[in-house]
This record gives C-alpha cells, structure tokens and sequence, in this order.
C-alpha cells in the first residue's frame, strides 16, 4: 500500500524525464542490436556498454534544449514530434562528437549513429501518441464524443471542424450546406451531405447528437429560417458568434453559444464612418451621464476604445458606477478615467464634473425610461428627463462644450405616456439651446434596445426560467428593436454628422410583434409556446400604444450621409415661452404639485394625449386572458 503513496511523490516532468532517458538507452541498443544482426560473427551488444553515460547525457542536454519537456503529453502533436526528430538528429551529431572525444568512436558504427534518430523518433513519440489517444477516448469520464452536424461549410465550418477535432469533445459526421455544387465534398475528411432543408432526415440517417451552426455572416432572417430547421429536429444547437462580435473583439471565430435572440431580430452589420468618428473623439476629453446604464456603459467602451484623453462618468447608481469603473480601468489602463456619484438634477455634481473633467463633448444618457413606472411618477420623470437636461445643458455652456448630444426616444413622437413626452420636452430644449450658443446640440432618437435593463427581454428570459406565463400585453403590440452595440455606434456617427440643433432618427428597420418576441425566446430555451410555457395577454398598460414611431407628422425628414440616420426637421418653440413653463416646472417639483406637471406636459406637448389622468394612472392594470 506504501508503494502508490511513494509514487504520488515523482513530479509528472521528472517522471517523462527518466521515461525518455530510458526511451534513449534502449533506442540506442536496439539501433546496434539492428545494425550487428546484418554481420556474421558480429561481437555481442551489450545493453550495459561503457558509451552509455555519454550518450544519455548529450541527449538529455539536446532534449532539454529543444523544450520538449515543456509541452504536455495530453496535448502532444506533430509540433512534438517535429521537435523529437530534431532533437534526435542533433543528439546523432553531440554523441558522435562526445564518443570521439571520449574513445574516438571505437567500436560504434557510423551507420549507428544514421538509424538511431529514427529509431528515437518511434520510442519517444509513440509512448505520446498512445497515451493521447487514450486521454481523448476516456474524456476524464465524461463518456464518448457528441456525434455532430456542422451546418455551412465555408470558411467558418471548416474552421469549426478543425478546431473541433483538435479538442476531439465533439465528432463531426456532415456538413450541410445549400450549395448543391459541394454536395459530395469532403472537408478535413468530413463529407458533405446535402442541404438545409433535408436536416431533419440527414440528421437521423447519422445520428446527430447536436447541431452546430457555422455561419456567422447570414442575415438575421436567414438566421431564422436556419433555426427553425433546427428547432424541427427536436436536437440541441448552438452556433458560432457573428462576424460583427468577432471583428470587433466580443467573441473568438470558433467560440461555441447558444442561439441568442439578438442572433434573430439584430440587423446586418451597419456601415460605419470610423475616420469621421475618430476624428470627432480621439484625443478628447468627454463626459458620459447615466454612464452606468445599458446604453451609458456601452456608449463609454466604445468611447474609450477610440483613444479619447479622458472619460468622465456621472451616474446615481453606485454599483453601476463601480462596475463600469472597473471595466474600464482594467481593459484601458492608460485612460484618464473620473467616475462621478451623483444625480444630474444635483447642480453642483454637474458643475463638479464638468470643472473636473473639463470635457470637449457630453453625452446626455441619463433619464428614466421605464413607462408605466413614469406614469405613476410625474415628479420624478419631469424633474429627472427635463429640469436634470436643462441643469446638464446650461453647464454645458457655461463649460464651453464643443457638442452636447442627448439620447432621446421613439416615445418622444406623438406620446401618450409621461415618458414619452419629458423626453420631447428634453428634446425642445435641446433645440432652443442649440439657436443661441456655441455648443452644438445634437439629438439622437431611436427605439427599444434588445436587452437593456428594464426592457421586455430580460423580463421574458426571467418568466421562461420560472416557467411562465410569459405575459404579453397585447398579441397585435409592435416595436422597433436594435442591438445595444448597434445604437451606441449610430449615435457616434450621428455625433459626428451633426452641425448644432439637429435631431436625427435611426432606422430600426422593420417593427417586430413582441407576441413572435416571446414565441422565440421559448423557443430557444428548449420549450414550445403555449405547452410547455404559456403565453397571457395581459392588455395595453398605463401610456402603452400599439406601435411607435420615428417622426411627427410635422417632421418632415430627409436622408443624411448615412443610410441609417435620418433627419428630423425641427418645431420652433420661442425660447422665453420655454423657459417661463420651465421655471414653472421646477416650482412645481419643489412643491410635489402633480397636477401642475400635467399641465405642463400638456402645455408643450400638444400632441400629448394619454387617456389617462393622474389619477387614472395608479389604477390596477387590466388583465385580459
């Protein structure tokens, strides 16, 4: 029982060092024991010659040199083996020299020193070999490889295929692709079989354990046609990250995920005028509010990766406001980083952060966005979307910041809900600032972000890990959706393209149903709509329409330099008449006086047509199955 405990003791490298000496005593036996079986008469080999110590201790010197002891047999490969075969032709060349010096090579044949690195190579690399091909076939106990299907068989599959055969977790047995000029092709020995649309029956002729989905550049409804194949197999699939994520550094080319829904409802990859970008942030000083939030956060990574001197962030969340802070500090050690805690509604914070950071440029990310909150919460949602931009907007000013540019919203046109109509208010402001100072004011409105904090996708991933009712509150409801990434990086462009009072408004693309939202999302999570996970309409809540939009009816927009980013053609609003309901407002925020915030709204957003009153609005929300 002593003896395993003794053993546990030998370090693994000390052990492969006296295996490979002993590989290279009985390589060099074997190679003379070869070399005088060819001679009559032939002097007996002895396995303990008095040229052994020589030739054990140049091999050992060549072999340490080459750094074979630093690889792992785990993971040896041809790398391994090119270094063996090295090591044994250089080893030939030092033992033949120390023979020489040691008995000028009597007795040894020089055909002896020709075979012997050959004869090295096979006692030192199959040991390897072998004890690698055993490692891969036990998987540590984790039982025989996943049998399956690539789908594409382009660039990106034939990576994956590579990759997955080095790491031997999973078998490739097909790919699929629906280029019928490839059907019979054979990639890194793994055929070809057919097309997409034969998966279901390909996939039990083989029997596919999993399918692995391999191409990242297909549009997001090819994206869906693919997945709805794979969903119709009834087999688990994942697939490579986008392009987009790889080019950008979020995700390695062969990194295995599940399908997210990002993958189905994202767009193409937007085009974007980096020199125009860079020129407008590299090497400047720049403040970010609500720098912690899901646009805020995102906005500041990309920020920070265009090289700009120094980034300040303002946020009243003071976790948020941590993590950002040391997601920054750890990625981009040279960055001037200043993290500010406070409100912007808080005048001094303001001033504080911009005397502290003195920056060339805002970003106005800081609001409350969550509408049937905000229609409980008059004070809040005009003190914090109108009276904390103004207080932003005049440090600005006073600052001299080159360019102001304040995030706005989709809810913003034409608003039924208090949200909607604190950020047109903010949007007017913006306007009328713009007319009269230096600082450029730039608004940029946009719709819903897939998974944003408070938004409909994370609420669905949390109901459908609970196992439902998912709850939709209408089955006709539409919105626009795009990545955060996506928005963050048109609203740098549009940063770039506007000269001072401009409002521009990013293509969505096509509203999605947040009914097909859902079913998708169940989807994916391995469960069917209406079976295994029920979907509940609930009824419109409090300030909810049906659909949004992106200009006013009056806004009559036109295209910009970028296809993506539209122009709004703004609606004057005289300046005194602005700041006289807006001293009122902050009046009526010191005294809590709701009803005068209604009116108010009511006042500068004619269009402001909520159904609901104050009172209305605390009411229970209607539940319709």
């Amino acid at each position: 029982m002593r003896f395993p405990s003794f053993i546990g003791f030998i370090h693994p490298r000390l052990a492969v060092v006296v295996h490979d000496l002993l590989m290279v005593w009985l390589a060099w036996y074997a190679t003379n024991e070869l070399r005088f079986s060819f001679m009559p008469d032939a002097p007996e080999v002895r396995l303990f010659s008095v040229e052994i110590p020589v030739v054990l201790g140049a091999q050992a010197l060549v072999l340490w040199w080459t750094g074979l002891y630093r690889g792992l047999w785990r993971f040896a490969s041809f790398q391994d083996l090119w270094n063996i075969a090295r090591a044994g032709a250089i080893g030939s060349l030092v033992i033949a020299l120390g023979l020489f010096l040691f008995s000028r090579l009597e007795g040894v044949p020089r055909s002896v020193l020709l075979i012997y690195p050959l004869t090295l190579l096979v006692f030192l690399g199959l040991p390897r070999m072998v004890y690698r091909q055993w490692k891969d076939n036990r998987y540590g106990g984790a039982g025989p490889a996943q049998r399956v299907l690539v789908l594409g068989a382009g660039r990106a599959g034939e990576s994956l295929v590579r990759e997955l055969k080095r790491e031997n977790r999973f078998l490739p047995v097909g790919f699929l692709d629906d280029k019928r000029q490839l059907r019979g092709a054979k990639v890194h020995g793994v055929p070809v079989l057919g097309t997409l649309d034969n998966m279901s029956e390909l996939a039990r002729e083989v029997a596919a354990d999993m399918l692995l989905i391999a191409m990242p550049s297909i549009s997001n409804q090819q994206m869906q046609r693919v997945v709805e194949l794979c969903e119709a197999t009834g087999l688990q699939f994942q697939t490579v990250p986008r392009l987009q994520d790889v080019v950008e550094g979020r995700s390695s080319f062969n990194q295995l995920k599940e399908v997210a829904i990002e993958d189905l409802l994202g767009r193409a990859p937007v085009a974007l005028d980096w020199t125009a970008i860079r020129t407008g942030l590299t090497g400047r000083k720049v403040l970010v509010t609500g720098g912690g939030g899901s646009i805020g956060s995102e906005l500041c990574r990309q920020i920070a990766r265009l090289g700009v001197e120094s980034l300040s962030v303002l946020d009243s969340c003071e976790y948020n406001l941590y993590r950002i802070e040391q997601e920054l500090r750890a990625e981009f050690p040279d960055l001037i980083f200043r993290a500010v805690l406070g409100d912007c509604g808080d005048a001094a914070a303001i001033e504080h952060a911009m005397a502290q950071g003195n920056p060339q440029s805002v970003f106005h990310a800081a609001a409350y966005k969550h509408v049937p909150m905000l229609e409980q919460q008059w004070r809040e949602a005009v003190r914090n979307n109108v009276l904390s931009t103004q207080t932003v907007a005049l440090a600005a000013i006073r600052h001299e910041v080159e360019n102001f540019v304040l995030i706005s919203s989709d809810k913003a046109v034409n608003p039924t809900n208090v949200m909607g109509a604190t950020k047109r208010i903010a949007e007017m402001l913006c306007q009328s600032l713009a007319r009269d100072s230096a600082t450029r004011f730039i608004t940029v409105r946009f719709g819903n972000v897939l998974d944003s904090a408070g938004s409909v996708v994370p609420l669905f991933r949390e109901q459908i890990q609970r196992g439902g009712p998912v709850t939709v509150t209408h089955p006709e409801i539409t919105r626009y959706f795009m990545t955060i990434p996506e928005a963050c990086q048109l609203i740098l462009q549009a940063a770039a393209l506007g000269q001072g009072g401009e409002i521009f408004a990013l293509d969505m693309g096509e509203p999605v149903r947040i009914r097909y939202l859902a079913e998708q999302m169940i989807r994916l999570a391995g469960k069917q709509p209406d079976k295994d996970i029920p979907i509940v309409y609930t009824g419109l809540r409090p300030g909810e329409k049906l659909f949004e939009e992106l200009f006013h009816e009056q806004e009559s927009y036109q295209p910009t330099s970028h296809a993506k980013i539209m122009l709004a053609q703004p609606r004057e609003l005289p300046r005194a008449s602005l700041e006289q309901a807006l001293h009122g407002a902050r009046q009526a925020v010191l005294r809590y006086d709701e009803p005068a915030l209604e009116q108010f709204l009511r006042q500068l957003v004619p269009e402001y047509s909520s159904g609901t009153s104050r009172d209305a609005a605390v009411s229970p929300i209607h539940r319709a199955s």
